[in-house]
């Protein structure tokens, strides 16, 4: 299981991501470019401490991280977004071990080329009047489902 983060806007979602993927022992994509200076200092203080124990990969676009997925097909399979442009709730699909889960920009999602080429699209249900849910949060929510699908949940010993 990962997370990619598509040209992140903020870097203050970007640590909390950093810092998620770090508690539940998921790698972290990060596809650039980047709405902010992508700096350890940047990441340093929003992800705070939690910088050393995150596994994450920089991409220059979109199309260097499509070839590195395809050329490791082991550690990247399905790619699956989420989105506001779906009617697929996440909880009623059926996660696999090695999906990633694909997050947009906070300002505007991901372009329509990027929705014609993932393997599939997820939407968080919200009331009507909501247009859309912080990117952290909605990687925090699906995510666990994920997670709790795939019995990937580190285990304290």
């Amino acid at each position: 299981m990962r997370l990619a983060l598509f040209q992140p806007d903020m870097p203050q979602n970007t640590g909390t991501m950093l810092r998620l993927g770090a508690c539940v022992n998921v790698e972290v994509d990060i596809i650039e470019p980047c709405g902010f200076v992508f700096s350890e200092y940047a990441l340093r203080r929003y992800g705070m401490d939690y910088l050393e124990l995150v596994k994450y990969r920089r991409h220059k676009s979109w199309e260097d991280f499509m070839n590195y997925a395809k050329n490791h097909p082991e550690e990247y399979g399905r790619i699956i977004l989420l989105t506001t442009k779906s009617s697929v709730l996440y909880t009623d699909f059926e996660f696999r071990k090695n999906d990633v889960l694909l997050l947009g920009r906070e300002s505007a999602g991901v372009p329509e080329a990027v929705h014609k080429t993932v393997d599939a699209r997820l939407v968080i249900p919200m009331t009507e009047a909501a247009r859309s849910i912080n990117v952290a949060v909605s990687a925090t929510m699906v995510l666990g489902e994920a997670l709790r699908q795939t019995d990937l949940f580190p285990v304290k010993k």
